[in-house]
C-alpha cells in the first residue's frame, strides 16, 4: 500500500510539473500576470489562483489537455520501442530479431548491393527497390523483405497463397527482368501480371503446349548453348530429368541415353542444324552423319563414343536409342518443336540480352507424361546462366537483379543441379524463388541429399499452410525451438492455501500447430535469424488491385476466346483423335 501511495504521489508531481510548465508558458503568451512559482499540486488543483489573468480556455488547455496529449504520445512511443526491443511472448521472432529484414537495414543493404542506388537518399528509395516483399509482421503491418542477394525456397500446399501471396507480388514489384515458370495461365500469375509487365518491357511467352493458347511470336535456339560438350551435356540432362525421377536417373539406360543425346545435340549445334535433325538421327541409328559432324567439329572422343554405341550389340544399341527417343518425345510434335527451332519470320529470344533490361519471360508447360517441361527447364537454366555471365561482365552483380520464380518447379522445371546453383546465384544478382508443394516433392526430384542441400542453401525459406508431412512438420517444430512457460499451481494444506510458480520448456509451435497454420500465414526461416510468423500480402488486397484484377479478367477472357476459336477450327475427326 505504501508503494502505491508513493507511486500516485510521484505521478501527481510529474503531471503537475507538466501543467505548471505549460501554464506558465501560456501565461507568458496570453496572460498579463507574473509567472507562478513552482507549485505542481496547485497547478493541477487550483490553476485559476496561480494564473488569474489567463483566459479560461488557455488555462484548461495548458493545465490538462497539453499534459494529457504529451503523456499519450510518450506512452505510444514507449510501447513501440518496447515492442521492437523485447521478445514476443509466443517465442517467435520480434521486430528486434528481424531487424535485418526491416525497412531501415534492408534499405542500407540495397544501397550497398546496387550501385544505381548508392547516391539516392534512403528515404527516396522505393520500397520495391529494397528487396522482395515476403509479408508483414503481425500484429503490426511492418513490411519484411529479403535482400537482393538472398535465394528463396517456398514450400506451400495448393491454394495456400503461394501464387497470390508470393509469386504474383514478386513479379509485379520486380525492378528488373523476370522469369516465371508455371503450369497454369488463366486466372493465375500469367494473367495477373501480363498487363503490368507489358508496360515495363517486352513480354516473351514460351507456350509450347498452348497453356495460354498464346500466338507463337518468338522462337528460342535451344541448341545455342550446346556448342561445347558441357553445354550439350546440360541440355541432355534436362531431357533426362524431365522424364525420370532422381532415383532412376543413374541407371545404365538413362546414363547411356543421356550420353547419346549429348553427342547428337553437340553434332547438330556444331553444324548449325535445328534440333529436329536430332529426331531423325534417333530414328536411324545407322546414320553416320552425326559422327562425321562431330569429327569435323574437332570432337573426336565424342564421335568415337557415339560410334561405339552404334557399333555395339544391336539389342543394346536399340535399347539406348529407344530410351533417348522417349526422353526427346515431346519434340515429335511439330507445334512444340517450332518454338525451339529457327523461324526466320519471328523474333529470336536471346537470353544474354534478356538479363540487361526489364523484359518478362513466361515459361508455360503442362506436367505429367508427354510434357514439354524439358524445354522449360532448359530455357530457365539458359536465362540464369546467361545472367550470371552478364553479371561477371558488369563487375560481379546485376543491377537491377533478375528474378527467377520457379513456380511448380518439381513439375515443369526440373533443373537437376539447382541445389548447387543456389550457392552462387544470389551473389550475382540472380534471385531464384523455388516454389514447391511439399518437401517430399523436392525429394522426388533431387533426392534426399539434393533436397537437403537446396534447403540448406536457401537463405530465406517460407513455409505456408497445408504441411501434412508429419516428419517435416516435426522438423520445423524442432527448428523453431522451445521457450519458457510459466506454470502456476495451487495447493491447500492445514496451514492454508499456497501458490507456487515454476518454469518449464515447451515447444513454441508444436507439429500439430505447424500443420494447422492458417491460410495467409507463413513461417519464415532466414539465415542467422530467429524463426518468425508472417502475414502474406496477396496482390488482390493491395490498394491498386482493382485495375490489376480487371486486366487479369480481360487476359483470362482472351485465353478463353482463343481456346474456343481453336476448338471451332479443329475438324471433328481431329478433335476425336486428340480426345
Amino acid at each position: 500500500m505504501l508503494y502505491l501511495l508513493f507511486g500516485v504521489l510521484a505521478a501527481g508531481l510529474g503531471v503537475g510539473s507538466l501543467a505548471w510548465a505549460f501554464a506558465n508558458t501560456a501565461n507568458t503568451l496570453f496572460g498579463d500576470g507574473p509567472s507562478a512559482p513552482y507549485q505542481p499540486i496547485e497547478a493541477l488543483t487550483l490553476p485559476a489562483t496561480l494564473w488569474p489573468s489567463l483566459p479560461e480556455p488557455a488555462l484548461w488547455a495548458s493545465c490538462y489537455i497539453a499534459p494529457a496529449v504529451l503523456l499519450a504520445v510518450a506512452a505510444v512511443a514507449v510501447l513501440k520501442v518496447r515492442a521492437r526491443f523485447t521478445e514476443r511472448k509466443d517465442g517467435m521472432a520480434s521486430e528486434r530479431d528481424l531487424a535485418a529484414l526491416l525497412p531501415k537495414e534492408i534499405t542500407a543493404k540495397a544501397k550497398a548491393l546496387r550501385p544505381s542506388l548508392r547516391e539516392t537518399p534512403p528515404k527516396d528509395i522505393a520500397p520495391d527497390d529494397r528487396g522482395i516483399l515476403l509479408g508483414t509482421l503481425p500484429p503490426r503491418t511492418t513490411e519484411v523483405r529479403s535482400s537482393w542477394e538472398d535465394v528463396l525456397l517456398a514450400i506451400m500446399a495448393p491454394r495456400s497463397g503461394k501464387t497470390s501471396g508470393l509469386a504474383i507480388p514478386a513479379v509485379l514489384r520486380a525492378p528488373g527482368p523476370v522469369l516465371l515458370t508455371s503450369n497454369k495461365a488463366a486466372g493465375d500469375a500469367y494473367t495477373a501480371c501480363l498487363d503490368a509487365r507489358v508496360k515495363l518491357g517486352r513480354v516473351w511467352t514460351l507456350d509450347p503446349q498452348q497453356i495460354a493458347h498464346a500466338e507463337r511470336t518468338m522462337w528460342w535456339d535451344i541448341l545455342a548453348d550446346a556448342k561445347d560438350l558441357g553445354g550439350a551435356r546440360r541440355l541432355a540432362g534436362h531431357f533426362v530429368s524431365a522424364s525420370v525421377d532422381e532415383g532412376n536417373s543413374g541407371d545404365f539406360w538413362s546414363t547411356a541415353a543421356a550420353n547419346t543425346l549429348t553427342a547428337l545435340f553437340l553434332a547438330a549445334s556444331s553444324d548449325g542444324r535445328p534440333i529436329t535433325d536430332v529426331l531423325g538421327w534417333l530414328a536411324t541409328p545407322a546414320d553416320r552423319t552425326p559422327i562425321d559432324l562431330l569429327r569435323d567439329g574437332g570432337f573426336d572422343s565424342v564421335a568415337a563414343q557415339l560410334q561405339g554405341t552404334v557399333s555395339g550389340a544391336v539389342e543394346t544399341r536399340d535399347g539406348i536409342y529407344e530410351t533417348a527417343r522417349q526422353y526427346a518425345a515431346c519434340l515429335l510434335d511439330p507445334g512444340i518443336a517450332a518454338w525451339v527451332s529457327p523461324q526466320p519470320d519471328l523474333d529470336e529470344f536471346r537470353p544474354e540480352e534478356f538479363a540487361t533490361g526489364k523484359d518478362t519471360l513466361f515459361l508455360l508447360s503442362k506436367d505429367g507424361g508427354g510434357s514439354a517441361s524439358a524445354l522449360i527447364a532448359a530455357a530457365a537454366d539458359a536465362v540464369m546462366r546467361a545472367a550470371v555471365a552478364q553479371a561477371e561482365r558488369d563487375g560481379g552483380r546485376l543491377d537491377a537483379p533478375l528474378l527467377a520464380i520457379l513456380d511448380e518447379a518439381a513439375n515443369v522445371c526440373k533443373i537437376s543441379d539447382l541445389p548447387d546453383l543456389y550457392s552462387h546465384l544470389g551473389s550475382r544478382g540472380v534471385i531464384p524463388i523455388t516454389i514447391l508443394q511439399s518437401y517430399r516433392q523436392g525429394v522426388r526430384v533431387w533426392g534426399e541429399a539434393g533436397m537437403d542441400a537446396l534447403w540448406s542453401a536457401a537463405t530465406v525459406k517460407l513455409i505456408g499452410s497445408g504441411i501434412d508431412d508429419a516428419d517435416f512438420a516435426d522438423k520445423l517444430s524442432r527448428m523453431i525451438g522451445e521457450h519458457d512457460v510459466e506454470t502456476v499451481s495451487h495447493s491447500t494444506s492445514e496451514s492454508g492455501r499456497s501458490t507456487s510458480t515454476s518454469m518449464r520448456q515447451e515447444r513454441i509451435l508444436p507439429a500439430d500447430k505447424v500443420r494447422a497454420l492458417p491460410k495467409g500465414k507463413a513461417l519464415l526461416f532466414a539465415t542467422g535469424i530467429r524463426p518468425g510468423l508472417l502475414d502474406l500480402k496477396p496482390w488482390y488486397l493491395e490498394p491498386d488491385s482493382k485495375p490489376l484484377a480487371a486486366a487479369s479478367a480481360q487476359a483470362t477472357a482472351a485465353i478463353t476466346a482463343r481456346a474456343l476459336a481453336k476448338h471451332r477450327a479443329t475438324p471433328r475427326g481431329d478433335a476425336n483423335v486428340a480426345a
